[in-house]
């Protein structure tokens, strides 16, 4: 009670309404170290090579866009549009598997019928904020994590691993670093690239860019910004890890 006392104080005290602060896009910005994702994704080039990429966006209620004000501003629908536009004549299809509430262990369950039903070469798999603000078990968070990754692999596609959100109600948790550490350490081992959004946006917080810039006033998702930022930097990573030697 008193961790979720906390966390709500801290997003009244620092989330103001979005209207009140600039949208630009200007200000949506990652390193390159931060967005290196730490595998060259060969399924994906060679479905490139052949004209036909498809990508499953596997995930929560970021992956299914809650809250936005369009759907096209959804990090699925950014990242869709940014791939059309960097790999002319080559068919992407991206399908958004995004449910709300979900968590790892109900994500790595379907994910046999998601991949099935629409055999991908890349999957983009966000997971860990509900894991960490339920506080799952560690051990269980990477059993889930580990059993998802190797029958994914085992399907024959690519794995993007998204982790956790720099939000109020994750930053209230104790020992969020330790998913985001059982993340990168599951992602090296099984070859598939990390998507660093936890750090990403703490560093957009260390920058002085307010909570209110890319949260919404529940402190947990984010808004038309934080979405739509996402998705270009996330574009910007996987044509990196693509065109990259």
């Amino acid at each position: 009670m008193k961790m979720s006392v906390w966390w709500l104080a801290t997003a009244v005290a620092f989330l103001v309404p979005a209207t009140a602060l600039p949208q630009s896009m200007a200000l949506c910005r990652a390193t390159p170290e931060l967005l290196a994702l730490g595998s060259t994704l060969p399924v994906a080039r060679k479905a490139i090579a052949a004209g036909k990429l498809r990508v499953i966006a596997l995930g929560s209620s970021s992956t299914s866009g809650y809250g936005v004000s369009n759907p096209a501003y959804a990090y699925p629908a950014q990242l869709k549009m940014g791939l059309d536009k960097a790999l002319p004549g080559v068919d992407v299809d991206l399908i958004n598997r995004g449910i709300g509430g979900q968590d790892v262990d109900e994500m790595a369950a379907r994910m046999r019928t998601e991949m099935q039903e629409n055999l991908p070469s890349l999957v983009v798999w966000q997971t860990g904020t509900n894991a960490a603000i339920r506080h799952m078990p560690l051990d269980m968070f990477e059993r889930r994590l580990r059993d998802g990754l190797k029958l994914g692999k085992s399907l024959g596609a690519d794995f993007v691993l998204m982790n956790l959100q720099y939000v109020p109600a994750v930053v209230a948790v104790q020992d969020k670093e330790a998913y985001e550490r059982i993340m990168a350490q599951v992602a090296k081992e099984f070859d598939a690239g990390l998507f660093r959004r936890y750090d990403i946006m703490h560093s957009w917080y260390n920058d002085g860019m307010p909570y209110a810039q890319y949260v919404q006033l529940d402190g947990l998702h984010l808004n038309d910004f934080g979405q739509r930022c996402i998705g270009r930097l996330l574009t910007k990573s996987i044509l990196g890890a693509l065109t990259g030697p």
